[in-house]
């Protein structure tokens, strides 16, 4: 696959110095903590998470057993035209269906799907529909469906973790990540992970604790306005399903996988990571093209490994000097950790939604001749994609934006669950401290690395 620049590119003229936007987003954040000190003196957000019933007809529709069927076989047909167009299609990327929709429609599109409209990945999902089909299956057939052991909680989602840093190694570290062979056997290797998990430890446990795409978009869904509760679709202000504390281990881990490896996406296209890859070259200039390949990506794992830890350290320094400024004894990492769920997703459109509008064009073409064989399957092979439907200053400033709002969105978080469980109010903007200088460590480091990338 052809991966197009994430970053601002060739962006050099703009009007201000690049070094305007890191003061002005710095500033932004000192100004909105200001406010939320003196304006938010009570929890709102988990108050409200519940929201307002849609009509029961509508929700009736968008969670009838037919549409999440449909929707089922859908998605499953999906992975089947996947996992065959990978093993058995052209081994050309950018005439092979795979790589363009699973690195750009599927890891680009679902997270904005579940950011506007919810955990639409529940019903989405085609190892979750393959486990529900088999599960229907053996029920019709007079037996029960139950698992092999018992999900005790103890693994909280560090598997899911694993999954997802899998993953995104596969696309940051391994020198042909699109290859779609590669491609068709990473897939298949996950297939068996997100089911083999859910025979053993059944559907719902394994999918809110172990299939790490179901973990990433449930938190991602929690900032939109629609979720289903209790059998019904309700209507929220964004963001209020990330009010209240997140006790589940290893959620501090996962969030880390997906911030620290968009960060290290921005860091890998710098001089500074290219020029060390090339000296690792030049040092086995003398050996095989597989000891090279091998080199490159045991660094690259590396330095995504050290990416997602200094998030984690960082936002570990910051809860510890929160816990110092109010004198408190327990923990504050379940407190503070969904705040980082806002800025995540600020990460992925800011690297991301140019690629998104720009390759995910080509989708239209390889959805006729997903196999590259010639065919024209819809009549849609000679559609030309529009290559300059953003300019790179747009993009730039989308960005900016993006990223700001992020991190905005993740001080109120933070601020409204300080309110909630520090009795008094001195203590709960004392508690935020660190975390703005967080946030603006976050936003300030994004943007170089966009600006760089």
């Amino acid at each position: 696959m052809s991966v197009l620049a994430h970053g601002i590119g060739g962006v050099r003229d703009l009007p201000v110095p690049e070094s305007f936007f890191f003061t002005t987003a710095a500033i932004v954040l000192v100004v909105s903590f200001v406010l939320l000190g003196a304006l938010w003196k009570r929890p709102v957000l988990e108050a409200h998470a519940g929201g307002r019933a849609l009509p029961g007809g509508l929700s009736a529709l968008l969670l009838s057993r037919g549409l999440r069927v449909v929707l089922q076989v859908l998605s499953a047909a999906l992975l089947v035209l996947t996992l065959a167009t990978a093993l058995f299609g052209t081994t050309v990327e950018l005439l092979n269906f795979a790589p363009t929709f699973v690195y750009v429609i599927f890891w680009l599109g679902l997270p904005l799907l579940s950011v506007l409209f919810g955990n639409v990945w529940r019903a989405l999902s085609p190892w979750r529909a393959l486990a529900d089909g088999a599960v229907w299956v053996l029920e019709r057939g007079g037996r029960e469906a139950r698992p092999v052991l018992e999900w005790t909680g103890t693994w909280g989602r560090y598997p899911a973790a694993v999954a997802l840093f899998a993953f995104v190694a596969l696309e940051l570290a391994h020198p042909s990540p699109a290859a779609p062979r590669t491609l068709g056997i990473a897939a298949a290797l996950y297939t068996y992970w997100a089911l083999a998990g859910m025979v053993v430890y059944g559907r719902e446990a394994w999918t809110r604790h172990g299939e790490g795409f179901a973990v990433a978009f449930e938190l991602l869904s929690r900032i939109a306005p629609f979720a289903a509760r209790e059998g019904r679709v309700v209507v929220r202000w964004p963001f209020t399903g990330l009010g209240g504390s997140e006790p589940t281990r290893g959620t501090l881990v996962f969030v880390a996988v997906m911030l620290g490896s968009t960060s290290f996406d921005g860091f890998g296209r710098t001089p500074t990571w290219q020029n060390l890859l090339s000296d690792v070259r030049a040092d086995l200039a003398g050996s095989s093209q597989r000891t090279v390949d091998l080199a490159t990506t045991f660094t690259n794992v590396a330095g995504l490994a050290a990416f997602v830890a200094l998030v984690a350290v960082t936002y570990l320094g910051a809860v510890w000097a929160a816990r110092a400024l109010t004198d408190t004894r327990r923990s504050l990492v379940p407190d503070f950790v969904l705040p980082l769920v806002p800025i995540a997703a600020a990460y992925l459109v800011a690297h991301y939604f140019s690629l998104f509008l720009i390759q995910g064009q080509f989708i239209i073409t390889l959805a006729s001749d997903p196999f590259g064989r010639g065919w024209d399957l819809l009549g849609t092979i000679d559609f030309a994609p529009n290559l300059a439907i953003v300019s790179p200053e747009t993009v730039w400033y989308a960005q900016v934006v993006a990223l700001v709002v992020g991190h905005v969105a993740g001080l109120a978080i933070a601020h409204d669950r300080a309110v909630a469980i520090f009795p008094s109010r001195g203590a709960a903007l004392r508690s935020q401290y660190p975390m703005l200088a967080l946030m603006v460590l976050y936003t300030v480091g994004g943007l170089w690395l966009l600006s760089r990338g």
